[in-house]
């Protein structure tokens, strides 16, 4: 029989009943139970407010990705590029800012294009491909208009790898 789990606003109130102490045990707890917590924390305690930077690194880790592609075989290139969008991915919801999610993705996307591996042949890369340009688009809604005007240059550079 599974353990009944709380709800977020019910967890919000136990841990605001908490001692400073007890809530710092509990974090440490969760960080060396899982290293996706342990890099989420990092985030937050280390790299939020230097969200340009932040930006700036895992565009270096996307670049170097990139360029380790084993391009001998379809197969190994889109099993890399598939990770390399999963750890995009990850690094995007650590931010939870549509800014951040808008420029890794456009990254994403022009590299993906401009990796050397043919992926118009391949459904699934296509797919891929065309649910970030997606992805971007409902990012960009969001923003003000002002701020959107920035970004939709960029996303007419991805969307060029769809044709």
């Amino acid at each position: 029989m599974p353990i009944k789990t709380n709800t977020i606003h019910i967890i919000k109130k136990q841990l605001q009943s908490l001692p400073k102490e007890v809530l710092i045990e509990h974090c440490l707890r969760m960080a060396k139970y899982k290293k996706d917590n342990k890099e989420l924390l990092n985030y937050l305690l280390f790299e939020q407010e230097y969200e340009e930077d932040y930006i700036s690194e895992i565009k270096v880790d996307i670049n170097n990705a990139f360029a380790g592609i084993n391009k001998e075989t379809f197969y190994y290139a889109k099993k890399n590029i598939r990770r390399i969008h999963k750890m995009t991915v990850k690094h995007i919801k650590h931010s939870a800012k549509k800014e951040t999610e808008i420029e890794l993705l456009v990254f994403f996307c022009l590299r993906m294009r401009n990796c050397g591996v043919s992926f118009k042949d391949s459904r699934v890369m296509t797919n891929l491909y065309q649910r970030q340009i997606t992805n971007i688009e409902k990012a960009l809604r969001t923003l003000h208009e002002d701020i959107r005007i920035d970004y939709e240059d960029e996303l007419d550079e991805a969307k060029k790898g769809l044709y």
